[in-house]
C-alpha cells in the first residue's frame, strides 16, 4: 500500500493537552474512533502535577473577549465552529472583567469528564512508544512544549534533527503602523542599499540613560529550574547584557555605527533595529532583544524606545523551555506534515503559542484528519479569519520563524483604510467572522 493512505479505521491522538483533546473532540463527534495517548499519570512532564486531560499549567486567563481584541476573535471563530474546549472554558469561567479566565481545577475535570464520555475515544494512559510511521496510521502529534524524550526521537527523525527547537529565545514583535515613522527611518548600515527590511529607532545620549537604567532595574520572569541549566547557552537575554555595562549592549545589538539620524544629520548615541518579520511586511521585531523580563515590562520598557511609544506588542519576548517544529518547512495550511499525509501536528509543538492558538490548531487538524481518513477535501481556513491567518503564519516560509500568537498583524489589510485602531479591527473581525458562517466546514459540525 502507498505511503500517505491510511488502512485503520480510527486515528491516534498523541498528546492530551489542550490541541489534543480538541482534536479529539472533532474527529469523534464526526463518528471515527480515536485513541488519545496521555502519558500521565505513569509520567509527568516537569510542568504538570495532576492527572487530568487538558491542564492549564501557567496563567489561568484565556485573554479577552472582546472581538476588538485578536485572541477575542479567535475564541468566537472557534465558538462559532463548536470548539470543545472553549465551551469547557466558558462553563467554567470566573470573575476576571472582559477576559475569560477559569477555574483551572473545574476547567480540566470538564473536559476529561466529556472526553471520557465520547463512546468513540479510547484514553491510552501510557507514553507513547509505538512507530509514528508504522502501519500507516493517521496521527496527530500534540505532545506540546514539553514532550517527552522518546516523542522527541521520533519528532526528530520526522523532521530532521535541524528542524527541531527546544528553547524559544525570541524577541518582541510590534505592528508595522504603529511605529512612530518621523522618529524612525529605513535603513541599512552604511546605507546599503536595500528594501525596507530593517526599521531604525534612534536613541540621544539622555534618552539613552533613561532607558538603560529603566531596562537594567526591570522584573524579570523567575524560570522553572529545568529551564536554568540551559537557557542561556544560545544567546544572552537583553537586560543581563546590558548589567554588564552601560555601553555594552551600545557596542552590541544597539551599536549605532554605520548610521546618521537624520533628524540631527548626527550618529544617534544607540541604535534599534527592527526586522521585517513576515511577508507581508506588517510585523517587525526588535532585533537582538530576547528577553526574561515581564510582559508588562516588557511594554513599560521598550515603550521607551524612541518611536515605539504607542507601539502594538503583537508579541513579548521569551526565553524559555518550548520545542517546537519549523513548521515554514515541515507543515501545509492544515497542519499536515508535507512529507507525510498520515502526520499532523497540533499545540504549541506545531508553531502556535499560547492556549487559545493551540485549541485552534487542534480543531483545525482534527478536522483535516477526519477529512483525510473519509479521502474528503480538506478544509484550509482563508487567512482573512484569524485561525487561517496562524496556519498561513505558521506554514509561510520564513527563515527566523518563532511561535506566534495570534495578532490583528497577521490578518489582510482591508480594501478601506481605516486609522481609528478599534474600528479596524472590529471591521476585520466583521470580515472573519463572516468568512467562518459561510464556510462549507460549517455545514458538518
Amino acid at each position: 500500500m502507498k505511503k500517505g493512505v491510511a488502512m485503520k479505521d480510527y486515528i491516534r491522538i498523541i498528546g492530551g493537552g489542550l490541541a489534543g483533546c480538541e482534536a479529539a473532540y472533532q474527529i469523534a463527534k464526526r463518528g471515527v474512533n480515536v485513541k488519545l495517548y496521555e502519558m500521565k499519570p505513569n509520567l509527568f512532564s516537569p510542568a504538570h502535577s495532576n492527572n487530568n486531560l487538558a491542564e492549564i499549567v501557567c496563567s489561568n486567563s484565556f485573554k479577552s473577549n472582546l472581538i476588538t481584541n485578536a485572541c477575542g476573535l479567535l475564541k468566537e471563530e472557534l465558538r462559532k465552529l463548536d470548539s470543545l474546549l472553549i465551551k469547557c472554558a466558558d462553563l467554567t469561567s470566573i470573575p476576571a472583567g472582559q477576559a475569560l479566565a477559569v477555574d483551572r481545577e473545574a476547567f480540566s475535570k470538564l473536559v476529561t469528564n466529556k472526553i471520557e464520555k465520547l463512546k468513540n475515544v479510547e484514553i491510552i494512559r501510557k507514553e507513547f512508544d509505538e512507530n509514528i510511521e508504522k502501519d500507516d496510521f493517521i496521527t496527530v502529534i500534540a505532545t506540546g512544549p514539553l514532550s517527552s524524550d522518546k516523542i522527541q526521537k521520533q519528532i526528530s527523525k520526522l523532521t530532521g534533527e535541524d528542524k527541531l527547537y527546544f528553547y524559544d529565545a525570541a524577541a518582541p514583535i510590534v505592528e508595522k503602523d504603529s511605529i512612530d515613522m518621523d522618529i524612525a527611518f529605513y535603513g541599512d548600515r552604511y546605507g546599503k542599499k536595500g528594501d525596507n527590511s530593517y526599521i531604525n529607532l534612534p536613541f540621544n545620549k539622555e534618552e539613552y540613560k533613561e532607558f538603560y537604567n529603566e531596562l537594567i532595574n526591570a522584573e524579570v520572569v523567575t524560570l522553572h529550574e529545568f529551564e536554568k541549566k540551559e537557557i542561556f547557552e544560545g544567546c544572552i537575554p537583553i537586560e543581563v547584557m546590558a548589567k554588564r555595562g552601560e555601553d555594552t549592549i551600545r557596542f552590541g545589538p544597539l551599536k549605532p555605527v554605520g548610521f546618521i539620524d537624520s533628524r540631527t544629520g548626527n550618529r544617534p548615541y544607540a541604535i534599534v533595529q527592527l526586522r521585517q518579520d513576515n511577508s507581508d511586511g506588517t510585523l517587525y521585531n526588535l532585533v537582538g532583544f530576547q528577553t526574561n523580563l515581564k510582559f508588562g515590562e516588557q511594554k513599560r520598557v521598550f515603550s521607551m524606545i524612541p518611536g515605539l511609544k504607542n507601539a502594538n506588542f503583537v508579541k513579548y519576548g521569551v526565553m524559555h523551555r518550548n520545542t517546537y517544529i519549523n513548521a515554514p518547512q515541515l507543515l501545509d495550511e492544515t497542519y499536515n506534515l508535507k512529507s507525510n499525509k498520515n502526520i499532523y501536528f497540533a499545540g504549541q509543538i506545531s508553531g502556535v503559542e499560547g492556549y487559545v492558538e493551540s485549541i485552534a490548531s487542534g480543531l483545525v487538524a482534527g478536522t483535516n484528519a477526519y477529512l483525510e481518513i473519509k479521502n474528503k477535501d480538506k478544509v484550509i481556513f482563508p487567512d482573512t479569519t484569524m485561525i487561517g491567518a496562524l496556519t498561513k503564519y505558521i506554514s509561510t516560509e520564513n527563515k527566523k520563524f518563532q511561535p506566534m500568537n495570534a495578532n490583528f498583524g497577521i490578518l489582510p489589510s482591508l480594501e478601506e483604510k481605516i486609522k481609528d485602531k478599534q474600528k479596524r479591527y472590529e471591521e476585520m473581525s466583521k470580515r472573519s467572522l463572516e468568512t467562518i458562517a459561510n464556510m462549507k466546514v460549517c455545514k458538518f459540525i
